[in-house]
């Protein structure tokens, strides 16, 4: 498992840079002007980095931008990075500039940020750019593993960071957790190993419950049980529980976690298929976010459900034409075996409601191929019934610099859905893909239930670098779900 660097905030201390190992990181304004600090590691670098602060490529650089100098004379450091941060940036501006300086770093990382005011943010951002997957690799050297690593933070006051320092660690503890889940191949991430990872979570304080085939089947999940009766792996439902609040009712996360999905009888093309080990995204996101509340001993209820399945064709395999019916009773028309996502969905929301009567519910889930012509792969698409919660989840989104949009719903959209043998279809056409997804899982909300649907398959994985990931797994949605929850839900 990759865990992130160790995160520690010290006060200013510059007569230890000139021992620092690795690398250290000061602060350039955007007009080019060094604070005492930077001129401080100039003076020990022999006039190093005030050279480069006057110099055509310094002043190419954008804010967020950094540039390294290469073993500073005067210094026991690898490379001394310059960050172009003003005073007055804005925190996704110090997050960008914390990914730069992770991006160049050599071993261990001290950043000099003195009172910058976004400190925690370029922290942040340097946490979350350190990660590479290695756990298959045979081989794993200090270049391509994630080794372990410090990241010291050097600031004027560490006491006034020391508590946000915790949630730090915790947020990207959370996304670690995510990205490494996604990334795994679908050989060793079965259903199995997937749920005794979550399991696992008990150790944090969690409250980690996993139904199993026959309790799915006793349910009337037939919707979900369609999906994975091709497959050996068997289908589960991963229940975590977070009491961090009151007697109020808990808020609820629904993942899909299809842990490979070939499309069952509608078959996918071979080219691409195998980067369907990532269509479980939506059940890493939740999964994700409920580590991080827990380390973080978030002050809220939440629930995290999570539905296990692989998508395989085989003798026992759901056809097209098939009709099967879900927890709430409906009979679902299986156009197509490839919209496997919402019939796993459906039926774990139908749940979620009729267990923990929600005070409201988001669903994540790399649902259609829509969104992403829709939206190629720098946001998400949200679909909501409630004006309040869809508002409150994108200014999370955008507080933490990731892409979201909101798409429509409406009665046009559902009539697709109509079916001559059921009550509705699993699939409306290709007109209007990704919408018509969304309206069939509003048919599994419930009255006076505020929710979101968001749609991820763009933003999960990426084939190359994201804003705070190396290519592959993203980790996207941890942090505006938590920021969502904090600024929502905790009192």
């Amino acid at each position: 498992m990759t865990r992130p660097a160790t995160l520690k905030i010290v006060a200013m201390d510059l007569d230890a840079l000139a021992d620092a190992e690795g690398s250290v990181a000061v602060l350039m304004g955007e007009d080019g002007a060094l604070g005492a600090p930077a001129k401080r590691v100039n003076k020990l670098a022999k006039g190093a980095v005030a050279r480069f602060a006057e110099s055509k490529s310094a002043a190419k650089m954008k804010p967020g931008d950094a540039k390294a100098i290469a073993w500073p004379a005067g210094m026991a450091a690898e490379n001394v990075l310059v960050a172009r941060l003003d005073r007055k940036s804005d925190p996704d501006t110090a997050r960008r500039a914390g990914v730069a300086l992770a991006r160049q770093a050599a071993g261990d990382l001290t950043i000099v940020a003195g009172n910058h005011r976004d400190a925690e943010a370029l922290a942040l951002g340097a946490l979350l750019r350190g990660y590479n997957y290695t756990d298959q690799k045979s081989k794993v050297d200090d270049e391509t593993g994630p080794g372990e690593h410090t990241l010291t933070l050097m600031v004027a006051d560490p006491d006034a960071l020391s508590q946000g320092a915790e949630a730090l660690g915790a947020v990207a503890e959370g996304v670690f957790f995510t990205r490494d889940l996604v990334n795994a191949p679908a050989n060793v991430l079965t259903t199995t190993a997937f749920a005794d990872q979550l399991v696992a979570l008990e150790r944090y304080g969690l409250e980690v419950e996993v139904l199993e085939q026959d309790k799915l089947a006793e349910l009337g999940m037939g919707a979900l049980l369609a999906v994975g009766q091709g497959s050996d792996s068997p289908s589960k439902v991963v229940v975590m529980q977070w009491k961090g609040g009151g007697s109020e009712a808990p808020f609820a996360l629904i993942g899909k976690g299809v842990v490979f999905d070939t499309g069952g009888i509608s078959l996918k093309p071979a080219g691409g298929m195998e980067d369907m080990t990532m269509d479980m995204g939506g059940g890493g996101v939740v999964s994700g976010v409920m580590k991080t509340l827990a380390l973080r001993k978030a002050k809220a209820n939440v629930v995290g459900l999570v539905g296990l399945v692989e998508n395989m064709p085989g003798p026992n395999a759901t056809r097209p034409g098939d009709v099967v019916t879900s927890m709430k009773g409906d009979t679902i028309e299986v156009i197509n075996t490839d919209a496997e996502g919402r019939l796993v969905l459906c039926d774990v929301m139908w749940y979620a409601q009729e267990r923990f009567k929600p005070s409201g519910m988001i669903d994540l889930a790399t649902l259609t191929g829509a969104i992403i012509i829709a939206l190629g792969h720098d946001n998400a698409g949200v679909f909501s019934n409630d004006d309040g919660l869809c508002e409150a989840f994108l200014k999370a989104a955008r507080a933490e610099d990731e892409g979201a949009w909101r798409m429509p719903l409406g009665d046009p959209y559902a009539k697709q859905l109509d079916s001559n043998i059921a009550d509705v279809k699993n699939v409306g056409g290709r007109p209007a893909g990704s919408i018509t997804a969304a309206e069939f899982l509003h048919r599994f909300v419930q009255d006076d239930v505020p929710w979101c649907h968001l749609d991820i398959a763009g933003v999960a994985s990426t084939k190359a670098d994201s804003p705070y990931a190396p290519k592959g797994a993203s980790g996207w949605g941890v942090r505006a779900l938590d920021r969502l929850i904090r600024d929502t839900l905790e009192k």
